[in-house]
């Protein structure tokens, strides 16, 4: 694998994509074209640019500000192979992970069983926000998410229970 990621962009400190102080990754590519997304410019899974996931890791790792790290987008899981590489290595270093996607989590579930590139990636975050935004469905001060239908999903305790806990 190369080890290199096509992103959009980076957050460095953010206060606003999950909680405590974030590094985030902004993926290029998506495939949903949601209405009314605020990210339009993630979608073509050729624009961005290319970088080193060992340097953006290390750069990461040296912020002691840090608690943890969001993959959002674009679609992070159109580029699981090169997240669950970045998330693997901010897992063993003890940082908290979020990640974003269009896809539901029963989706994700479902595509967890025929790619081992989002089964190792999903494995390696905390907390998944899931499912497409919907502009109808936008409501003003809604935490870490942009519509109503999505959730923040407790992933570890998920998958051991083998059902959906939403957090709060």
């Amino acid at each position: 694998m190369s080890k290199k990621i096509r992103l959009a962009g980076i957050a460095y400190e953010s206060l606003v994509n999950g909680p405590g102080m974030r590094r985030v990754y902004f993926s290029q590519g998506c495939r949903h074209n949601c209405e009314g997304c605020f990210n339009p410019d993630t979608h073509d899974f050729n624009g961005g640019e290319e970088l080193d996931m060992d340097e953006l890791i290390e750069d990461a790792l040296d912020n002691p500000l840090l608690k943890g790290i969001t993959f959002s987008g674009g679609d992070p899981l159109e580029r699981a192979e090169e997240f669950a590489y970045m998330a693997k290595a901010f897992k063993k270093a003890g940082l908290n992970i979020w990640c974003y996607t269009g896809y539901t989590f029963e989706d994700v579930l479902e595509k967890m069983k025929k790619d081992n590139n989002i089964k190792d990636l999903i494995e390696n975050i905390d907390v998944l926000v899931d499912g497409r935004f919907e502009k109808d469905k936008k409501v003003d001060g809604l935490k870490f998410k942009g519509s109503s239908n999505q959730r923040l999903i407790d992933v570890k305790k998920s998958l051991k229970s083998n059902c959906i806990i939403v957090l709060e």
